[in-house]
């Protein structure tokens, strides 16, 4: 398996590590621009017999490499990584991989083991093994359990995990300081940091690093 630090040394600058995954977006400008890179990728897959989650849409592709039987990003991903962004520069196509931004929602409580059927059963999805219900297709919203004590219900139940591409993040914390939010925590960074909306609300923006 390849870690944080492994993916900064493998020198894959158009990519993104994200949550045991490689993702970024291929800026196609135009809808039959993105079906011709995703022809080309998809042959370039199919030769190294290792297979993406590609959504096309108009104007960009996203795009997200994982190897499923190891539940990480490996060599395999970071050299299909390189493949495809040797594809996407022949044929005139910028990456973004600033542009990724990955949504999960935590929710308090004191035990999940009560509840998770529960949200598995709404989103008509299995419980992972780590007793939350993650997103199974890439490009939805994964719902985790976070401890706490049992304690009447707060104001706050769900908060916002954000996570981006590392170089993201210093730009997204600025803009919500800007937008009014508090830094409530940085003790984590860079993994993540806590912010909170003018009326205390939280969220917290998040990266692959130090993880």
């Amino acid at each position: 398996m390849v870690n944080a630090q492994r993916i900064r040394d493998a020198d894959v600058p158009d990519w993104a590590p994200i949550l045991r995954t490689l993702r970024t977006r291929f800026e196609t400008g135009s809808f039959a621009a993105g079906v011709r890179l995703v022809d080309a990728f998809g042959a370039a897959a199919d030769a190294a017999n290792h297979h993406p989650e590609i959504l096309l849409t108009y104007g960009h592709i996203d795009v997200r490499l994982t190897s499923h039987d190891a539940g990480e990003v490996t060599d395999r991903d970071i050299s299909l990584a390189r493949t495809f962004s040797g594809i996407a520069a022949a044929q005139g196509v910028s990456a973004r991989p600033t542009a990724i931004t990955v949504v999960e929602l935590g929710l308090d409580t004191a035990d999940s083991t009560a509840i998770a059927p529960f949200w598995a059963a709404v989103l008509g999805a299995p419980l992972g093994a780590d007793g939350d219900v993650p997103d199974r297709t890439g490009f939805g919203t994964t719902i985790w359990f976070q401890d706490t004590d049992l304690h009447d219900p707060p104001r706050q139940r769900f908060h916002l995990d954000v996570i981006v591409d590392p170089r993201e993040a210093p730009e997204r914390i600025a803009a919500a300081l800007a937008a009014g939010g508090t830094l409530e925590s940085d003790a984590a960074a860079p993994r993540f940091w806590v912010l909170a909306d003018p009326q205390g609300n939280h969220a917290c923006i998040c990266t692959q690093e130090d993880r």
